[in-house]
């Protein structure tokens, strides 16, 4: 019989190997007892060191998640990190959101994408929630019908769409822009402030051919492009009617921009509010000085503006 890893033994054991699987693991659950989790699935990249990096911010978003739970008091709530797709069904019913993080959206990208799609509709219908975060908000022409329609789109109220023949969306790395909160009340907007950053948030998002839907709540815009600016979407929310949740975040691109705590406080807010969890007023406060600890290929790279 095959012996479970502590979470420090699979990590090590992944380093040493070298897998791209490897991942922490947040707690070994016995097979008796699977606790509601937050699943983050990392979608394949082909993205330049220190841009994207979503092995890395797998482990950042566990390790920022790990410290809120504790922080919070919600010993009941565990956290994994998996690269593929989970096989066994009592993970799947145990899950409480999915976060993405990848190019693309990592099920389009993933083995099994049909059968991941059809596991992922029965977890909306029965109120699981979803957040896509930067370029895992992303589906090209092959991904879509010719009118824009996909899950993706019902499930978390809009997506980047690039190279489409419906709407093109636009990512440009912009030199500064700044990320301002909507004036609603909404949980995800809780404790977090304006702030400026060089990055790559997209623009001109797809919401359907109406716009948002009403029950789609614009959480973040910013000012893009800096030469002709008119206010842009960058982040957004839905209440499904299935009692689901969904977020999507168009940023960050480069991983060391996780250290600005206001674009931080956001995600996490935004993960743990998919997750029907209580955000307190402060919002989730998460200390975070070092993204090396994650080891990311680069945390400062030379980057030139381009356009996907």
């Amino acid at each position: 019989m095959k012996s479970k890893l502590s979470r420090r033994e699979f990590s090590a054991a992944g380093i040493a190997l070298g897998l791209p699987h490897a991942l922490p693991m947040s707690t070994v659950i016995s097979a008796e007892a699977v606790l509601p989790t937050i699943r983050v699935i990392v979608g394949p990249s082909k993205h330049p060191p220190g841009t994207h990096e979503v092995v890395a911010t797998g482990r950042l978003i566990q390790f920022c998640l790990d410290q809120a739970i504790q922080k919070l008091g919600l010993a009941s709530l565990n956290v994994q990190v998996d690269d593929r797709w989970p096989e066994n069904q009592r993970d799947l019913q145990a899950t409480q959101s999915c976060v993405f993080v990848g190019d693309f959206f990592p099920p389009m990208r993933m083995e099994e994408k049909d059968q991941i799609m059809a596991d992922l509709g029965s977890m909306m219908a029965r109120g699981v929630g979803i957040v896509c975060v930067h370029y895992a908000t992303g589906l090209g022409a092959q991904d879509v019908a010719d009118d824009g329609s996909h899950p993706l789109l019902d499930w978390m109220g809009g997506y980047f769409a690039t190279r489409c023949k419906h709407h093109q969306s636009v990512a440009r790395i912009f030199e500064t822009c700044t990320i301002k909160p909507t004036d609603i009340s909404h949980p995800v907007l809780n404790g977090w402030k304006p702030f400026t950053f060089h990055d790559e948030p997209y623009i001109n998002n797809y919401f359907g051919p109406n716009g948002p839907a009403e029950n789609v709540a614009i959480l973040a815009t910013s000012e893009l492009p800096p030469q002709n600016p008119k206010t842009e979407t960058v982040a957004w929310a839905i209440e499904r009617a299935d009692s689901g949740r969904g977020v999507g975040i168009v940023m960050p691109h480069f991983i060391k921009n996780w250290l600005q705590a206001d674009l931080r406080k956001m995600i996490l807010n935004a993960i743990l509010w998919s997750a029907k969890q209580t955000i307190p007023e402060q919002g989730v406060e998460v200390a975070l000085d070092d993204i090396a600890q994650f080891k990311p290929e680069s945390v400062d790279p030379i980057v030139k503006a381009k356009t996907k």
